[in-house]
């Protein structure tokens, strides 16, 4: 029998003893151990304080998400190997798709978060804050990856989700990871674990995983660690208290038992779709991973007149879910994970039969299909009623980790949230109700005992992702039982694993150390229009002082007129008595559209478009006759995903600030306490170009030249074409690129044709070994021409009807085979591509 897995320390590795067996949650059979025995835990630990945050630190945050989404992918393309070992935890198909496929989709979600964050390794957060009167003295926050490692112990229940949702967020962060799933999944862990290994796609050292229980794990962390624990309160307030954690003030966050509660509306009446919406979520809380969910619904929270219909309803609901084998399909319930749990939870239901009945299911009696459920971990749901709430406490207290629910009246719906609050703190609650004065009173009450609130009703249920279920963007914890932390959350999640310090210095220096141009600063006068500078060229702090520009009434009125704008200020200066206007004033937009006016340089250059306009603040009025004059300056870049048929772009952040030219020349009686020349302020965005260095510009020159050192005897660096053979596919091409071939279907499936046709635009070279869809996999084709220099002379012949093909029908659009109709701008970027991609390949390019 194979032992389980660790990787630890840059290898794989088994504990040093027999080790502890693991069972099929179904069939009981013993099929795996595991074993910890000989582990090096300081040195697990440090390993990845070195080793695994070195390189994370090091990478952007646009790297990082990028990396996380690369990841996601790989692990979706390799999904159906984890379901046959999901299916050992007792797991149905959609179990394990929650499990499974939901860690990947937190991958996913915490890779968009990317967008959110500078492009650089650390966040600068929030606005900047003055200190001084004169703008000279100043402050702002930066987060900063801590220098440590991210100390996962996690539950059974969710081997990978349990996993992923956590590391997804310290990847992102910047922080190595050190993973501990429970033993008896842990298998499906290490599987998952391995992939992620193998794919080369994380640094070395970003994730360790232990797949065992180990004790002194605790004994040696360090003040830059985080913490994360997700099990049982007890063993969490254990952990929460050991001394280590409290010497070195180590962050801690536990996500413990929850006693989560959902309330059925007053209004949710029998024969309402709330109601059955209700009843329907109920259910399914109740059986879904067998009710072995930290989220599960475990009080059913309805008004007294209607606990007989919820009973009945639940009950009937219940008799639809067949239990056995989660491989076959028509079992709806699997099992708990194994033996032992399944006496934790008949322990549970004894305590809580004390002082509630069992009004569904038996604990002694099962009927499973396509399985012995003497053998698995099998057991029925279990509903109890427990008539009496505010006198029994167990059933605000015991949580049986497995199919059961208990419900429970109550006569107001203060008595509601009174009994919702008696569980002293959960993960979730929820509340079906279509009448939202109801909601509002529950969730407004209520929140302060709860983690999460869903409403229900009928117009969200089509689009609800259910009671049950944490979203990455969402925090995941709860006050009290629930362990008073927090998970996921989007930034908010990621911040836990950075270190919030406030900086203090001249706008000029903390410009230069957060990458962010503050207001006063010095600028950086640019050498040349900001607007001629590519994306990577420009930087924060760079500047442009435009020429002025006198407004006049005739501007006012025609602006208003254009703009339909005939606000009184603006139209009629015969009402301005009693405002704060003092002439005809200019109008706030018809400033900031000649500011641009300005400071807009009119060529075709590398800026692409207007991204919007983040913020804008008219600081004073100005008045016909009034002249202005623009400050231009970069504030930010922000990087950007491309996949639209576009060259890659990032967004620059400008801060635009507009003056009174003539501030300075006014007689003090005028300037009226205006004692800054600055009279508005706006943050604008623009899409710029990346500039393109992937790829030489196939000139017929640089042709030419490529072509001139091209013998028969030039070997290719990869793939079994010669050189020959590679200037006849090329010829062929340009028969399709200039018409003569066009008697052919499009090779690319219809479903990712629009994809592949946008990847022109990009600056990734084509795959080496790509196969062209005419040539035989593996297999050269007979040549056309009797030698080389023949078939490179065809090679221009072709490119050159090829030119003029263009020249003459510059609007056509051609069919090709892999990328779909191409106009003449397209067929540029396929040929560069293409020529480029084949001059490599026989090493043309090469110096």
């Amino acid at each position: 029998m194979n032992k389980i897995q660790h990787y630890v320390q840059g290898n794989w590795t088994t504990g040093n003893e027999e080790g502890t067996p693991i069972l099929d949650a179904i069939t009981g059979e013993a099929f795996t151990s595991v074993a910890i025995e000989g582990l090096d835990i300081p040195e697990i630990l440090n390993y990845g304080r070195t080793k695994g945050s070195e390189q994370l630190r090091k990478m952007t945050f646009q790297e990082r998400g990028n990396m996380l989404k690369k990841l996601a992918l790989y692990l979706t393309k390799r999904k159906d190997a984890f379901y046959d070992l999901s299916y050992r935890t007792g797991a149905t198909k959609v179990d394990s798709w929650i499990d499974i496929e939901g860690g990947f989709g937190n991958l996913f979600a915490n890779a968009s978060l990317r967008k959110l964050f500078p492009n650089q390794p650390f966040h600068v957060e929030g606005d900047a804050i003055d200190l001084s009167r004169g703008g000279r003295f100043m402050a702002h926050h930066i987060m900063v990856p801590k220098k440590g490692v991210a100390v996962h112990i996690n539950a059974f229940n969710f081997p990978v989700w349990g996993m992923l949702e956590k590391c997804a967020v310290n990847w992102m962060a910047g922080v190595p990871a050190v993973v501990l799933p429970a033993p008896s999944s842990s298998y499906l862990a290490e599987a998952v674990a391995r992939t992620i290994i193998d794919s080369g796609i994380l640094p070395e050292g970003a994730l360790q995983i232990i797949n065992g229980t180990v004790k002194t794990i605790l004994d040696t962390v360090e003040s830059q660690d985080v913490v994360t624990f997700t099990g049982s309160a007890q063993t969490g307030r254990l952990l929460k208290a050991h001394p280590r954690l409290i010497q070195e003030s180590v962050p801690f966050t536990m996500e413990a038992d929850s006693l989560n509660a959902s309330i059925l509306g007053e209004d949710a009446v029998p024969g309402t779709p709330e109601f059955d919406l209700f009843i329907k979520e109920v259910r399914k809380e109740m059986t879904v991973k067998a009710g072995q969910k930290c989220t599960a619904i475990r009080r059913i929270i309805v008004p007294e007149n209607v606990v007989e219909d919820v009973q009945i309803a639940l009950g009937n609901a219940l008799d639809k879910v067949t239990i056995g084998d989660p491989r076959l399909k028509e079992v709806r319930m699997g099992s708990l994970v194994s033996r032992q749990q399944v006496q934790a939870v008949r322990d549970s239901v004894n305590d809580l039969a004390k002082e509630a009945q069992i009004v569904y299911g038996d604990l002694d009696k099962i009927e499973t299909i396509g399985a012995d459920a003497k053998k698995g971990a099998f057991i029925s749901p279990i509903l109890l009623r427990a008539d009496h709430p505010f006198q029994n406490t167990v059933i605000h207290e015991r949580e049986a980790f497995g199919p059961v629910s208990t419900i429970m009246p109550y006569k107001n719906l203060d008595e509601a949230i009174t009994l919702a609050q008696m569980g002293k703190g959960s993960l979730v609650s929820s509340i079906a109700t279509n009448d939202d004065k109801i909601a509002r009173d529950y969730v407004v009450n209520a929140a302060s005992h709860h983690g999460r609130i869903l409403v229900l009703n009928r117009e969200s249920a089509k689009e609800s992702t259910g009671h049950g279920s944490p979203l990455p963007y969402l925090v995941h914890g709860g006050p009290g039982r629930a362990g008073g932390g927090e998970e996921m959350g989007g930034m908010r999640g990621i911040k836990h694993y950075l270190q919030r310090t406030a900086i203090q210095g001249s706008p000029t220096t903390i410009t230069e150390i957060t990458g962010i141009y503050q207001q006063n600063a010095k600028y950086k006068e640019a050498e040349q229009h900001p607007f001629k500078y590519h994306w990577e060229d420009i930087q924060p702090g760079m500047s442009l002082k435009t020429h002025k520009r006198t407004i006049t009434d005739t501007d006012i009125i025609n602006f208003a007129n254009v703009t339909w704008d005939h606000f009184y200020a603006h139209t009629d200066i015969t009402s301005l008595d009693g405002s704060i206007f003092e002439k005809r004033t200019a109008h706030g937009y018809f400033i900031i559209s000649a500011a641009a006016g300005l400071f807009v340089y009119p060529n075709k250059g590398p800026v692409a478009a207007n991204y919007g306009l983040d913020s804008i603040r008219f600081l004073r009025p100005l008045y016909h006759n009034d002249t202005i004059d623009v400050r231009l300056t970069c504030k930010e870049k922000v990087d950007r995903d491309v996949a639209s048929a576009e060259h890659p772009s990032g967004i620059v952040k400008w801060h635009v600030e507009v003056f009174d030219a003539n501030f300075e020349n006014r007689p003090e009686s005028q300037k009226n306490q205006k004692d800054s020349p600055l009279v508005a302020v706006a943050t604008i965005l623009t899409m710029v170009q990346k500039k393109q260095e992937t790829f030489v510009e196939m000139t017929e020159a640089k042709i030419n030249e490529c072509l001139s050192k091209l013998s028969e005897d030039t070997k290719p660096k990869w793939g079994i074409m010669t050189a020959q053979h590679m200037i006849e596919h090329l010829e062929y091409t340009y028969k399709i690129s200039s018409g003569e071939i066009q008697d052919f279907e499009i090779a690319t499936p219809e479903k990712i044709l629009e994809k592949v046709h946008h990847s022109l635009y990009n600056y990734d070279k084509f795959p080496k070994n790509s196969h062209f869809p005419h040539l035989e996999k593996d297999t050269l084709d007979d040549l056309k021409h009797p030698d080389l220099a023949t078939a490179i002379e065809k090679f221009k012949e072709q490119r050159e009807k090829y030119i003029q093909f263009f020249k003459e029908h510059p609007e056509a659009k051609l069919k090709n085979l892999v990328f779909g109709e191409l106009n003449k701008y397209e067929s540029y970027l396929l040929e560069r591509k293409h020529l480029n991609h084949h001059f490599e390949q026989f090493g043309l390019l090469d110096n």
